[in-house]
């Protein structure tokens, strides 16, 4: 038989057991055994026996609730394993980006901000994430580490709202502020100010790239929205204000462009919420909202992956694919959310938050629309349930809620197709149009940025 202990584990086993045998009065045991290993009084003395006494009785025992930990283990194991198995979908949704909701703990919460949060923005590239402040600076954080990066100085104002995109990789950072001002930023010019836009009379609430292919756009587009009631589109290579869109009766509060560009929806004090049609020489409102009974602060364009749900709730049979505008979201200090088809009908009305609706961004899965209000909460809307509320973060923050983003979704290569150029680049988050022929490669990332009142950026990831 195989040996399995060494000589000197083998020594001390055999040394073990004689001063168990000894005392336990079984002497001629131990004598036996001590002859048989001719351990003689001058090698194993009975003071060295007196040390061993008991080692046997302590290794035994041990070796017992060992054995009883491991059964235990063993059992709790296959409870755990039999659990996931008969788990429900909803149970396991967080495994699937396209069910995936966030969830309270937040991953990271960013502290350095000395006034109020009012925007964020992901860069569409890195693990970046830059916020906007009431202290007139913006930082610039690395969400995966939930570390601070760098703080950029450079408004005079509080500043409003902050957007990556733009003809350099879509990387260029965009701000806006009281101070009148949009201000361009190059992250690999270590966030140098490149140019500024002046030309609004009044505070700039909002700015957001548009995505190239309006009228030739190579992604050079910018739109700001402002307190002077006016929406104005910059081209952000030269720094001139190309187009001013004028309709809305008091101040302009949100923009939101389309994923191809042609169209940008606007949200205002004036109670309504407008969409422009941006791709003709002198856009006009192509649509109004009218609906909420107060300020209309935030709004967002449902992705063609929610066609199928909205389109349910608007009691169409056929998702329609003509536009990439068929349904839109408001949010509004009347506590509501309204869901609108491209016509101007309100579909449905989400009721739920108990203070200002801020922010408002679609899942990129389609089938969700997330929320965040000054009720402190962030809320989640199951639109293939005729938009129920399916989950609320009610501790999300500890005061408003003032902003939310959706990390952009990574988009690898598409392979080229007909002798295509290859160029598979998106254009803030929209994939061109030799591109969208081809099987989608988006990957959607589960990551969510809030910003609150409360000083702190919460970053909520799977």
């Amino acid at each position: 038989m195989a040996q399995l202990l060494t000589p000197r584990q083998a020594e001390e086993l055999h040394r073990a057991l004689i001063a168990y045998l000894t005392s336990n009065n079984l002497t001629s045991t131990a004598a036996a055994l001590r002859a048989e290993l001719s351990l003689g009084e001058d090698v194993f003395d009975a003071s060295t026996a007196k040390k061993y006494e008991g080692l046997l009785e302590k290794k035994w025992t041990s070796v017992v609730r060992l054995q009883k930990k491991i059964m235990d283990l063993e059992s709790r194991n296959t409870a755990l394993q039999s659990e996931l198995d008969n788990a429900t979908p909803t149970s396991r949704q967080n495994k699937d980006p396209v069910n995936w909701l966030p969830k309270s703990p937040a991953r990271h919460t960013l502290q350095s901000h000395r006034n109020p949060i009012t925007c964020v923005a992901f860069h569409p590239v890195f693990s970046s994430l830059a916020s906007g402040s009431e202290d007139q600076t913006i930082k610039i954080w690395d969400w995966e580490l939930g570390e601070l990066e760098r703080t950029i100085k450079g408004h005079t104002k509080a500043v409003l709202d902050v957007d990556f995109g733009g003809p350099r990789g879509n990387t260029l950072l965009a701000s806006c502020s009281s101070d009148l001002t949009i201000k361009l930023w190059d992250p690999s010019d270590d966030y140098k100010n490149i140019r500024t836009l002046p030309g609004h009379d009044h505070s700039v609430s909002a700015v957001r790239f548009i995505p190239s292919g309006v009228a030739g756009g190579a992604g050079n587009l910018l739109v700001s929205a402002s307190r002077d009631k006016t929406l104005r589109i910059w081209d952000v290579s030269t720094g001139y204000c190309v187009k001013t869109l004028r309709g809305h009766a008091e101040w302009v509060r949100d923009v939101c462009p389309s994923i191809d560009g042609r169209f940008i929806l606007s949200t205002s004090d004036d109670y309504t919420s407008r969409l422009w049609d941006v791709s003709v020489a002198n856009p006009e409102p192509k649509t109004t909202l009218i609906g909420h009974e107060h300020v209309v602060l935030c709004c967002a364009i449902a992705p063609a992956t929610s066609y199928a749900h909205l389109a349910a709730i608007a009691g169409v049979k056929k998702p329609p694919a003509t536009s990439a505008v068929e349904f839109m979201a408001t949010g509004s200090r009347d506590k509501t959310i309204r869901l609108w088809d491209a016509r101007g009908t309100c579909i449905k009305i989400l009721v739920g938050h108990d203070n200002w609706v801020r922010g408002l961004v679609f899942h990129p899965g389609g089938k969700y629309l997330l929320s965040v209000a000054d009720d402190y909460t962030l809320r989640c809307w199951d639109l293939a349930q005729e938009g129920r509320c399916v989950k609320t973060i009610s501790d999300a923050h500890g005061h408003f809620v003032q902003c939310i983003r959706w990390a952009p979704s990574v988009v690898k290569d598409v392979p080229v197709a007909n002798g295509g150029d290859g160029q598979s680049s998106e254009a803030n988050g929209t994939p061109k149009k030799a591109a969208a022929a081809a099987p989608t490669e988006a990957q959607i990332r589960c990551v969510i940025a809030t910003g609150s009142v409360d000083l702190n950026v919460r970053i909520f990831a799977n």
